[in-house]
């Protein structure tokens, strides 16, 4: 794998990148609109660059390095590497709708790394909302979470921070590009959902990912209060996508989609209460969720999970406790049925809540 050691940005680097990109004079002006895009330009016409373009008498290694050194100094400094069982192939995809650039990168980019030192080179520090749209598995790493998206599901990153990608010999990935400046001002908390998995299933995601297909099918847009219409769409549309927190996301029309996902959790401690080895980790797989995101939610309603855990069952046996038809049972008994393992903690539970003990409850 080629990579770029010592500064990307510097001048030597720049001019030895030209140099070598006035080879192939008739697709040079497309790679620069794709750069230009990345960089701000404002450019709305959807562009595409696919390795294809490049000059043909060079190797397939010679092509890649090309490729991957024009990439680092004109777009942003990461180090990729390729599939060792396939050629090499890239296709890079953008469109600008204002501030926000709607990309796709496909082909046999096996591996991409951001260090700290590609940090420095460029100080890129945007978000990207990751989409895998591929039947492959792409695993990767920041801020200490691992994650894996498999098709149709999403990740949010950062380009501030060091980053670790890893698909499969073939890999097809959409990436949403927002300026830190506009995300981090709409959702002030943004960065407790980097690395976290979005489910396939996400409304929020499904109707950005079409939402982000309407405007590059379209036309570009040219009017000023479209553009910031589709700008606040889309940021909006992340912050649902993400479970961000706070007044700009209760605004962006999170209230309703938070209220139905604590009735939804709600409905799950319900129905499995009673099971000792329930859990906000399990509760939260179930509903395509992460587990702190089920306790931020819980947190708000003023009762946390586990003590949501411990009302229900505690109340399932004072009533268990109070009805004649389960006089033969002994108390252990009912404190096993409702989910209590420690009768000892069970018995002192049941006095702090009640003010009597579970026999005199009979």
């Amino acid at each position: 794998m080629s990579s770029i050691k010592g500064s990307t940005r510097s001048v030597e680097r720049r001019a030895i990148c030209r140099c070598l990109f006035l080879e192939w004079e008739a697709s040079r002006s497309i790679f620069y609109e794709i750069a230009g895009i990345y960089r701000g330009a404002g450019l709305s016409q959807k562009t595409v660059f696919s390795s294809a373009q490049m000059p043909s008498h060079l190797s397939e290694r010679e092509r890649f390095s090309l490729w991957q050194d024009i990439h680092v100094a004109e777009i942003w400094s990461v180090e990729y590497g390729i599939s060792e069982n396939l050629p090499f192939e890239a296709t890079i995809e953008a469109a600008a709708i204002g501030p926000v650039v709607l990309g796709q990168m496909s082909g046999t980019i096996k591996h991409a790394t951001r260090k700290v030192s590609n940090i420095a080179d460029d100080n890129n520090d945007g978000y990207l909302l990751l989409i895998n749209k591929a039947d492959t598995i792409l695993a990767g790493a920041q801020v200490g979470r691992d994650y894996d998206v498999g098709q149709g599901e999403a990740a949010l990153v950062t380009a501030a921070e060091p980053l670790e990608m890893i698909g499969s010999d073939k890999n097809v990935w959409m990436n949403v590009v927002i300026p830190r400046a506009i995300l981090a001002d709409a959702f002030p908390r943004i960065d407790d959902r980097l690395g976290l998995k979005i489910g396939a299933e996400n409304e929020a995601l499904n109707l950005l990912k079409r939402y982000c297909r309407f405007l590059e099918d379209g036309s570009p847009l040219v009017a000023p209060e479209l553009i910031t219409h589709a700008t606040e769409t889309i940021v909006d549309l992340i912050g649902l996508a993400t479970g961000a927190k706070g007044e700009a996301a209760e605004l962006a029309g999170l209230r309703g989609l938070r209220a139905a996902r604590v009735q939804a959790i709600l409905a799950k401690i319900a129905d499995n209460f009673a099971d000792p080895v329930i859990s906000a980790q399990r509760v939260a797989e179930e509903l395509g969720l992460s587990a702190r995101y089920v306790h931020d939610l819980l947190q708000e309603t003023g009762i946390r999970f586990a003590e949501h855990v411990l009302e229900l069952r505690l109340q399932r046996a004072h009533k268990m406790l109070s009805q004649r038809h389960n006089d033969g049972m002994r108390v252990s008994e009912i404190a096993l049925l409702c989910g209590f393992s420690d009768i000892s903690y069970f018995n002192r539970c049941f006095r702090r809540r009640f003010g009597c003990t579970p026999k005199s409850a009979r």
